[in-house]
């Protein structure tokens, strides 16, 4: 995450809680990835429309308030370019792992921000916890949850919105458990007819798995052609014969 230079937050545009109105990305500043605007509000109405607009929250305690970003280029993931080493398609043939949706939201965005409590990206504030939590209960936002033994051992959690799917966070406790929700994931939404997961900034772990950059300007005219079609509202589910799909995944 990039640091809150006091000088970069002084001259945002300043957001007010009671109207739901942002800057045009192609505002936002070029450094420190996308800076936007501050202020707002974390309603699903505020972030539902932030993210039909390329626009996500991203912040931690020491923020001045809620910082808006929208980064030139945007890091995605295609459906079909997911990448899978010889080494996760394996495990995924033998992990013993069961996969769930929707099952544990709740403990998965806690492991997601316990993963990160000892890092400089402390973004997922009790705030941030809560904001999505209701986006949840609305159908918005889902989680994909690893079990083994009964015990959660890994997952990821994002909005849904069209056919697109913006990835926030994933943690994991065991060997490549955040991975192996990502294939279920990207397996159920290619079934779904999903275009592809919105992964904002790159780095070299989603790289690894797939992920490219695009201009802003081309993610702004995807998400256009994306409102015109309906959402999957929550909650969701792991098609039963899903496992059998990715055990003849075939490894990169």
């Amino acid at each position: 995450m990039a640091t809150h230079n006091g000088n970069y937050v002084s001259a945002l545009p300043l957001l007010l809680p009671n109207q739901v109105e942002f800057p045009h990305p192609s505002t936002a500043l070029t450094d420190p990835n996308g800076l936007l605007a501050a202020g707002g509000d974390l309603t699903p109405e505020w972030l539902l429309s932030a993210y039909a607009g390329g626009i996500f929250p991203w912040f931690n305690d020491d923020a001045s308030g809620i910082l808006w970003w929208s980064p030139d280029p945007r890091a995605i993931l295609s459906l079909d370019s997911l990448k899978v080493s010889r080494s996760l398609a394996k495990r995924l043939r033998n992990c013993g792992f069961t996969v769930t949706m929707d099952q544990a939201f709740t403990d998965v965005i806690d492991g997601c921000a316990s993963r990160r409590a000892n890092s400089s990206a402390t973004w997922i504030t009790p705030q941030m916890r809560s904001s999505y939590r209701a986006l949840h209960e609305l159908g918005h936002a889902h989680s994909v949850e690893v079990w083994h033994a009964n015990r959660l051992v890994g997952g990821l959690y994002g909005i849904s919105l069209g056919r697109m799917f913006f990835g926030e966070s994933m943690f994991y406790q065991n060997r490549d458990a955040s991975k192996i929700a990502l294939c279920v994931l990207v397996t159920q939404l290619r079934r779904w007819k999903f275009d592809l997961i919105d992964c904002q900034i790159m780095n070299a772990h989603l790289q690894s798995l797939g992920a490219t950059e695009i201009p802003r300007t081309e993610f702004l005219q995807r998400l256009a052609e994306n409102r015109s079609y309906t959402n999957r509202a929550g909650p969701w589910n792991v098609d039963p014969d899903l496992f059998a799909t990715l055990s003849g995944t075939h490894p990169s």
